[in-house]
């Protein structure tokens, strides 16, 4: 009797533990989720309608000046337009598998880090970048996003590396009277004050191609001219040398006559 007390009351204490152990882990994963699909702070949320569900968090106007970093990963539509933001890091939406929109517009960013935009490639459908600051595109900043985009209202610097970089982009056809060259490269080009995209017969890697066919032509006339030096060196040391092995065998008939009459004198001594 005493031994099934003693097991009532072990299993009594041990079945108190494992509940309370479990009881914490369920709070521990409820906090998690909480803080995992929580709004960001400032911002307002609101549920997505449609299949996937997911959240909408708008931040517009809050005169941020960078990207929360609290923001739900099951976010599915993300407004940051009319802030102070700079520039967009690497990895800055990487914990937001669901994004499919993306609103940058008018902010101040001059700069996209490259991986800015890492883990965005599978789920990211439109981004809008227009009335910023951005010069130029670094194609290491998308990492393989193709979504729909908007680039208007940006100061650009059209050369050969954006006229390669834009394509990567789906543009937005609508929007392609907006990418107007501020600058250009060359500055002759005629790209200034136009729309990028829609000039006809404007091909800024042109210069950089004739330069490229330049250096390689100048770099075969080298190595040509080194291999004409060395065959001319080459024949003419050879011909000294031949010259001189001729001149050697010139001069052996004599000197074999020479000791032929020194060998008669002597016999007749």
């Amino acid at each position: 009797l005493n031994l099934v007390k003693a097991s009532v009351c072990w299993l009594l204490r041990h079945s108190v533990v494992m509940w309370l152990l479990f009881h914490s882990l369920v709070l521990m994963t409820l906090c998690f989720h909480h803080a995992a699909t929580s709004c960001s702070k400032r911002c307002y949320c609101s549920d997505s309608e449609g299949a996937f569900g997911g959240k909408t968090m708008r931040c517009s106007n809050l005169h941020l000046t960078e990207i929360p970093q609290d923001i739900p990963n099951d976010t599915l539509r993300l407004y940051l337009d009319y802030n102070l933001l700079t520039s967009i890091p690497a990895n800055a939406f990487n914990d937001l598998p669901l994004l499919a929109e993306l609103d940058l517009s008018h902010n101040e960013l001059a700069l996209l880090e490259p991986g800015a935009f890492r883990g965005l490639a599978a789920s990211l459908q439109f981004l809008d970048l227009s009335s910023n600051q951005l010069t130029m595109l670094d194609p290491d900043a998308f990492e393989g996003v193709t979504a729909r985009s908007n680039l208007t209202g940006n100061p650009w610097h059209c050369d050969c590396r954006l006229q390669t970089a834009l394509p990567h982009l789906d543009l937005e056809p609508v929007f392609l009277t907006g990418i107007i060259c501020q600058t250009s490269e060359p500055s002759d080009s005629g790209a200034q004050g136009v729309p990028f995209l829609l000039a006809k017969d404007l091909d800024l890697c042109v210069v950089l191609k004739k330069t490229t066919d330049m250096a390689m032509l100048v770099t075969m006339f080298g190595w040509f001219t080194m291999v004409i030096t060395y065959v001319v060196y080459y024949v003419r040391h050879n011909q000294e040398d031949a010259r001189r092995h001729l001149k050697y065998l010139k001069s052996l008939p004599s000197r074999q006559g020479k000791s032929e009459e020194s060998s008669t004198i002597s016999t007749v001594v």
